[in-house]
């Protein structure tokens, strides 16, 4: 039977939308579903204040009457005025491996971003960098984590077929946690401190994080990764609702704020014990037993994931991500954790990259954003 193309158009149809994405992978064992609450959430019109913001709409293929595509579209007009640019994104993006069903599904996308003045359509891609962003290409043995989503490996070829080219790469690094930090490393952030009168700060409690830093935070954040590709400034109202999100299960001990004299935020580190088993134990649902899994893994775990890790301009280059890594690695090894994951690192961000050649890692993963003209 031919391809057949539903626009969602309600909640029912929107769960639907998700629910695919979860069970494409139930029989695998790398992949790690988000929770249906968490995707529903951010797909929500009303409820993430980003769709007050960004156009979108849902499609959903459907091959003998059986749904067996999705692919999310989106123009996020912030970014095209940032970067002067017509683009419209794709993502939410999972089909079974037929090479019609993705036809049809970009056909659809394409043209709906046409239909919209776009020039171009790039991929996948979230409607912040919050969202979960690239194919994976390399690493298919390797398991999922909550910010970097796990695909099958045929995925890449079907967006190839279709006329897309790589755009930009980026990887992922699997870092031995040393079980003794070296002195020396020690030395250099207190130097450092000392030199430039930072401190790094402690926290009793979420409330004195949210209240006094957590805004600070995004600033920073807004004003670091305003060169990286595709990154739009976030609002005001969009900080307060990944304010809301996230800083509720932070755990004080996996995160360190730099802060100066005048008490500005200039560097963060901000990391978590990894969600991967729990979620696939969750297999979407936080209840009944779902939130028990997450809060197992906040307590006992022997990987931590590295979320965000930013330093204020002014202080690049000057040694302060060693203070971020005497604060942190010695906290890692005493929880437990063996292994830190980072989140995907563009391939020009060597920056970042860069500071793991003090530790033991592996490039373990490597995923893609794609590009067509249209």
């Amino acid at each position: 039977m031919s391809v057949t193309i539903r626009e969602v158009s309600n909640k029912k149809e929107l769960k639907q939308f998700i629910w695919f994405g979860i069970n494409l992978y139930k029989d695998c064992e790398f992949a790690v579903p988000p929770l249906m609450i968490d995707d529903l959430l951010n797909l929500t019109k009303g409820k993430n204040p980003t769709l007050d913001i960004c156009e979108a709409t849902y499609f959903m293929a459907f091959k003998n009457n059986k749904i067996a595509g999705r692919i999310a579209v989106i123009i996020n007009p912030v970014s095209n005025q940032t970067w002067n640019q017509k683009y419209a994104r794709f993502g939410w993006i999972d089909f079974i491996d037929d090479d019609e069903v993705t036809k049809a599904l970009f056909d659809c996308a394409i043209s709906w971003a046409k239909d919209k003045g776009m020039t171009s359509i790039h991929g996948p891609l979230g409607f912040t960098d919050f969202d979960h962003e690239g194919t994976l290409i390399k690493g298919f043995d390797r398991p999922g984590t909550l910010a970097a989503i796990y695909n099958y490996p045929y995925y890449a070829r079907h967006i190839e077929q279709n006329g897309f080219v790589q755009d930009i790469d980026s990887k992922e690094y699997l870092i031995t946690i040393p079980e003794v930090f070296p002195e020396k490393y020690f030395r250099i952030a207190d130097i450092v401190k000392n030199k430039y009168n930072l401190k790094a700060l402690q926290f009793k409690s979420r409330k004195e994080l949210v209240k006094n830093y957590a805004t600070k935070i995004f600033d920073l954040l807004n004003l670091t990764y305003q060169h990286l590709y595709g990154f739009t400034k976030l609002n005001d109202k969009q900080i307060h609702f990944y304010i809301q999100l996230y800083f509720s299960i932070l755990r004080l001990d996996t995160l360190c704020i730099i802060a100066d004299e005048k008490d500005n935020v200039v560097a963060l580190g901000i990391a978590m014990p990894s969600f991967t088993k729990a979620l696939q134990k969750a297999k979407g649902h936080l209840f009944p037993f779902g939130w028990y899994y997450l809060f197992r893994a906040l307590k006992k775990n022997d990987m931590v994931d590295l979320y965000l890790m930013a330093v204020h301009p002014d202080y690049q280059n000057k040694g302060v991500n060693s203070i971020l890594f005497a604060e942190l690695m010695p906290r890692f090894a005493k929880n437990g954790y063996k292994f830190a994951e980072s989140n995907p690192e563009l391939e020009t961000n060597t920056q970042m990259s860069s500071q793991w050649g003090s530790f033991e890692f592996e490039n373990h993963k490597t995923r893609r954003i794609f590009i067509k003209q249209i």
